[in-house]
């Protein structure tokens, strides 16, 4: 076998598996949602959330690198293609909750947590179920 074709054979089957690991990783973080509250109180965030990157992108006193993540979210999320298809079960969605967590534990780093305190649009709990779910 051509050396160059083993090579790309074995790169590819590395980056399924990884691919693989995600999801699978992707899909224990989603049973763990599954419960119909969490649900039911993630899924009453989006607006807040919209509006809270709407804010933050507006906010000239951040820095840059805010902003940059912010427009980077919003066009993963735009994205058609995500790491997992939104039409698998469980999984389909969960992608999309972990970076968007994981976006807003890295704005919260740079910023700071009050950054998020500052332009939060909804109430308090709804603050306080952000934060648990960004891990801050």
């Amino acid at each position: 076998m051509n050396p160059w074709l083993q090579v790309a054979v074995t790169v590819l089957a590395g980056l399924l598996c990884v691919w693989l690991a995600l999801v699978a990783v992707l899909y224990v973080a989603g049973r763990r949602y599954d419960d119909p509250p969490r649900v039911r109180e993630i899924l009453r965030l989006i607006p807040d959330v919209v509006r809270l990157l709407h804010r933050l992108v507006k906010d000239r006193s951040l820095p840059r690198g805010v902003r940059l993540r912010v427009f980077a979210l919003i066009g993963y999320l735009a994205m058609p293609i995500d790491l997992v298809p939104d039409f698998i079960p469980v999984v389909g969605y969960a992608d999309d909750v972990v970076i968007v967590a994981l976006t807003l534990r890295s704005i919260s780093r740079v910023a700071g947590v009050d950054a998020l305190d500052r332009h939060w649009p909804g109430t308090p709990e709804g603050l306080t179920a952000l934060k648990r779910l960004a891990g801050l």
